[in-house]
């Protein structure tokens, strides 16, 4: 009997006609290109565990030791090696779902029109936000952790010398921010023996546009580019809204730090899936499944942050 006279079953032209748009919907879902995530964009994305992992275990490393000039016939060569401890995260599964009834299946088949993809990359896009807070942000309950409070990152205190006594930005000339950022970069350096150099600095939006669009007097060179030409560490300047507010008592934050798969990656064991259709009553449901593990620092020692910009 044809599903036209049984409210709950498509028939077999529905059922082929189901099947064919929801491949395409869901080919668009994967290749879709998502406004941009900083957090899925600015870390390197590791899926080397693989799907199902239960812990992803790691080593927290720093390396000691020196060279030196030696003498011919030398045997008292110095050692080098490197430490690190060990530790794990957990591996956390994200999931959700979207669905269509099977009255608006017939409806799109009897008016030839495609099933409407919005709730697919809606489900996506919901997937790719929470990989975005993990990649980010802590988590003690879940016991996973982000770039923007890693425990074993080096705190720096900026002078606060700015107009008021501020420590912003805004209220500092161009002399006293360039000196700010050198002292995030002397930082690392230092406890490091120079063996880690920064070459990323993060800022907030606001700030970001500060020195994007502040002028050198009458040279017509802004702030960020003369960064860029004069620093000979920081290759790149970027922004990233989450540090605003994010600081010791909601002050704005800045950061230093290597952003290569050496140092940090954003641990995703299993991208965003999309699983078979399920009926339930008279709507088909499509579960949508992903793992992630948070970030994971590798040389804490290489970043850097400081607050009340």
């Amino acid at each position: 009997m044809g599903a036209t006279n049984n409210p709950l079953h498509l028939d077999d032209k529905e059922s082929v006609f189901f099947n064919r748009e929801l491949e395409a919907v869901k080919s668009r879902t994967y290749d879709a290109k998502l406004a941009e995530l900083k957090g899925l964009t600015l870390i390197p994305v590791s899926t080397d565990a693989g799907a199902g992992a239960d812990r992803i275990t790691y080593r927290r490393y720093r390396g000691v030791g020196f060279a030196k000039i030696i003498a011919d016939y030398a045997k008292d060569f110095p050692r080098v090696d490197v430490f690190g401890e060990e530790a794990s995260v957990k591996v956390k599964g994200i999931g959700d779902s979207y669905g269509y009834s099977i009255q608006e299946i017939r409806a799109s088949q009897r008016a030839g029109k495609q099933l409407d993809q919005r709730r697919a990359a809606t489900a996506r896009r919901a997937h790719d936000e929470m990989m975005n807070k993990m990649a980010l942000k802590s988590d003690s309950v879940n016991g996973t952790n982000g770039l923007l409070d890693y425990p074993g990152i080096t705190s720096v205190t900026i002078a606060a010398d700015g107009e008021g006594s501020s420590k912003t930005f805004a209220s500092k000339d161009v002399d006293k921010i360039i000196r700010d950022i050198n002292t995030m970069v002397d930082a690392v350096m230092t406890s490091t023996s120079a063996r880690e150099i920064p070459d990323t600095l993060l800022l907030p939006i606001a700030q970001y546009n500060d020195i994007a669009t502040r002028r050198l007097g009458s040279n017509n060179t802004t702030l960020l580019k003369y960064i860029l030409d004069t620093n000979p560490y920081i290759k790149k300047i970027d922004w990233l809204s989450e540090l605003k507010g994010i600081g010791a008592s909601q002050t704005d934050r800045m950061m230093v730090g290597k952003f290569d798969e050496e140092h940090i990656t954003l641990e995703i064991p299993q991208p965003f899936e999309q699983f078979d259709a399920q009926q339930e009553g008279m709507e088909f449901t499509i579960p949508c499944h992903s793992e992630c593990a948070g970030t994971i620092i590798y040389y804490p020692l290489a970043f850097a942050y400081a607050d009340g910009i």
